[in-house]
């Protein structure tokens, strides 16, 4: 079965699986933006211009960020907080595999044209209720390797050094959070994957019933079905290849404030600079931030790789 893609926090294409929204191929990325996400702001912004000419304030682009990372940290810098990344990508694919073979997905038939609307709507409920399934169960067996690699990460911030090790790092927030901070963050990062599968795969499953004409053919100078009738439905089975990789686009611009607060989540309060004032107010509640991102127009802080906007309202924690 092939999930759907999204546009994760990285802004980069990948398959909707727990710890492959950040892969390690995108090693280098991860730092940069996770401290763009808590508000890291070492440069200051500066002034430029929109499409309409108007003045605006622009902070440093992501590819500027990482170059200071490099220039503090050297190039090793970029990859903080990788070994725990990798495991929990192969906790994620090992759990993958193994819930497959205890609940093996051959009995969810493929949506065909052949099928009616009540048909076909049943079986998009059903395939998107057995990847919903997956992806719950994964995410929260993936995610305490989550939060270590999170919190690794965020040390450039404050040039810590608590979090070291795996080992180490499960050891202290056991000690300090109990159980429950493994999971610091889970909540936001489970309904972003729950809105964008039903999301991405009902929208898909709707375009492609109502507005794809199964009678447009791709002959030339428009041939019918008797000139040419192998090639009937395949300029609509081609737009249909296409719709959820753009639904994919549009819901995941929709669910990355859940993927932006869960990761907030993950490092407040922690003992970590960049939890903690003036980078981050201690929430009480993942809904607790996403009130104040709202309020400080941030629920899209980090999305961005190139022209990052000044929001009005905002503050950061300037260097």
């Amino acid at each position: 079965m092939r999930f759907p893609r999204r546009w994760n926090s990285l802004s980069v294409w990948v398959e909707v699986e727990p710890g492959r929204g950040q892969p390690e191929v995108n090693a280098t990325f991860l730092l940069s933006l996770l401290n763009l996400k808590v508000g890291h702001e070492p440069m200051p912004p500066t002034l430029g211009t929109n499409v309409l000419g108007r003045k605006v304030l622009y902070l440093p682009s992501f590819f500027t960020y990482a170059k200071y990372i490099v220039q503090v940290d050297g190039k090793i810098g970029l990859f903080r907080g990788l070994s725990p990344r990798l495991m929990s990508n192969a906790l994620s694919t090992v759990t993958r595999g193994s819930m497959k073979k205890v609940f093996p997905p051959d009995e969810i038939e493929q949506v065909s044209n052949k099928d009616d609307m009540k048909t076909s709507l049943k079986k998009v409920v059903k395939e998107t209720s057995y990847e919903m399934m997956m992806q719950c169960v994964s995410r929260m067996l993936a995610h305490p390797l989550h939060v270590i690699s999170m919190r690794c990460m965020v040390q450039f911030v404050g040039r810590e050094a608590k979090y070291s090790g795996v080992l180490s790092s499960i050891g202290k927030i056991f000690k300090e959070e109990g159980l429950l901070g493994f999971f610091v963050g889970l909540i936001p990062h489970l309904l972003g994957d729950v809105v964008f599968l039903w999301g991405c795969n009902l929208l898909a499953h709707f375009i492609n019933a109502y507005l794809v004409d199964d009678s447009v053919s791709d002959t030339p100078g428009g041939l019918g079905n008797d000139q040419n009738p192998g090639s009937q439905f395949s300029q609509a089975l081609a737009i249909r290849s296409y719709t959820k990789f753009v639904m994919g686009i549009a819901v995941s611009m929709l669910t990355y404030p859940f993927l932006l607060v869960g990761d907030l989540m993950a490092v407040n309060n922690c003992g970590l600079q960049a939890g903690l004032p003036p980078y981050s107010p201690v929430f009480k509640s993942w809904i607790h931030c996403w009130k104040y991102l709202s309020m400080q127009g941030q629920l899209f802080r980090g999305s961005s790789l190139l022209f990052r906007r000044v929001s009005s309202g905002s503050c950061f924690a300037l260097e």
